[in-house]
């Protein structure tokens, strides 16, 4: 049998995450790994997680373990909504979609929003697997050039005469150069794109990660108005546990409907276990005391990597310094390839991402992404060094 002859055309457009490919590296032995955007498992609550777990099973049973509604758990959505709330702001569950981790909101704008050829407006680098997402749906992208405050402003200035269907940004500690959109900026990209045509996709799956300064309003707030203008995609994956793999996507609820319509077809709802036991764990405080921790262990981890990267690296390479999130992205110097430099760093034991991929325009060839949130405090500095080391090695 020719498969190639049954498969749909638009499949020869997916490709293979080189960001879950590299993943495997991390099993083996001796191996420092900041590669994948993994939370750091020791982290995780597995003692509170079991025991409301004992407690939801017990007293509701046949309730967490049946079918449930494609839009998820009333309750769950009331929380959500309630949450980012704000004066001139109400939300209500129908403003509300729970998803199966916030990559399937991505994967509903697609299905809902995109057409062959539909312009997507990019900050340049972007988050890969939005990239993964949309690709088969053959839209053209459009890089938008950022610096150390997010989107520049001419990048903002010049959306609107491109007229994309929509924009696409991580304002808070972006994945993968770890910026955040300034505020300014942010009050520009929605000044600029009101009745414009254009909807704004804000992705806020790290902005409760931030370990130092002071928090900025997100996108959904500053535009207000009595329904949201924008959509939002959120996760319960960074700040609790992301094989539980429950996200959400607010927005104007006739757009929440037709994703809803399409999730639907995909898999009925996200598990209804899971939307109950995240919902539980939020009510008693597991998750914000756990937030608490993360904080301080990703912040020390933080610290180590811009610390390591400054007793080895400097002169050889710039790099991001992040308020919060997983990660700091560096550019090599002299020319060196990220590509050849990994080869190496592999056989030294340390595994990072290149950044090529996370760029649209074909650039980035001497970029890498760092993940911090993942490796020891203990280690990091090992694992820079180990880099610098094979840098060297390739001068």
């Amino acid at each position: 049998m020719d498969w190639n002859q049954l498969l749909a055309g638009r499949t020869s457009l997916m490709r293979r995450s080189a960001v879950r490919e590299l993943l495997r590296l991390t099993n083996r032995p001796g191996m420092i790994s900041f590669a994948g955007g993994l939370p750091a498992p020791e982290l995780f609550p597995v003692a509170e997680v079991r025991a409301a777990a004992d407690q939801l099973l017990d007293q509701h049973g046949s309730k967490v373990l049946q079918y449930g509604e494609t839009e998820g758990v009333a309750e769950l959505r009331d929380w959500v909504a309630t949450s980012l709330s704000r004066p001139g702001l109400t939300l209500s569950r129908d403003h509300v979609l729970i998803t199966t981790g916030s990559q399937q909101g991505l994967d509903l704008i697609g299905r809902v929003l995109i057409d062959p050829n539909d312009k997507l407006a990019l900050e340049n680098p972007t988050y890969l697997a939005a990239l993964s997402a949309w690709r088969p749906w053959q839209p053209q992208f459009l890089p938008l050039t950022c610096d150390e405050d997010g989107l520049t402003s001419d990048a903002i200035a010049k959306v609107p005469g491109l007229r994309p269907k929509l924009l696409y940004t991580i304002p808070n500690f972006q994945n993968p150069t770890g910026v955040t959109l300034a505020l300014e900026r942010r009050r520009q990209l929605i000044a600029r794109l009101a009745g414009s045509g254009t909807l704004i996709v804000e992705d806020d799956p790290y902005g409760e990660l931030r370990y130092r300064g002071e928090a900025l309003p997100g996108l959904l707030e500053l535009a207000g108005g009595p329904e949201p203008q924008l959509l939002r995609l959120g996760s319960f994956s960074k700040v609790l546990a992301p094989g539980l793999r429950v996200g959400f996507v607010v927005g104007p609820a006739d757009l929440i409907e037709k994703m809803a319509l399409a999730k639907q077809a995909l898999d009925l709802h996200t598990a209804t276990f899971n939307q109950w036991l995240v919902l539980e764990l939020l009510r008693n405080g597991v998750v914000d005391r756990n937030l608490s921790k993360l904080r301080a262990a990703y912040g020390e981890r933080c610290s180590a990597m811009l610390e390591a990267l400054e007793n080895h690296l400097r002169g050889a390479a710039t790099w991001t310094r992040p308020e919060g999130g997983m990660f700091v992205f560096a550019r090599l110097g002299n020319g060196v390839s990220a590509t050849t430099l990994l080869a190496k760093a592999v056989e030294r034991g340390v595994a990072f991402v290149p950044g090529g991929e996370f760029h649209v325009d074909g650039s980035g060839e001497q970029t890498l992404r760092l993940n911090f949130s993942h490796a020891s405090p203990e280690k990091i500095p090992e694992g820079i060094r180990r880099i610098a080391e094979a840098l060297a090695g390739l001068s």
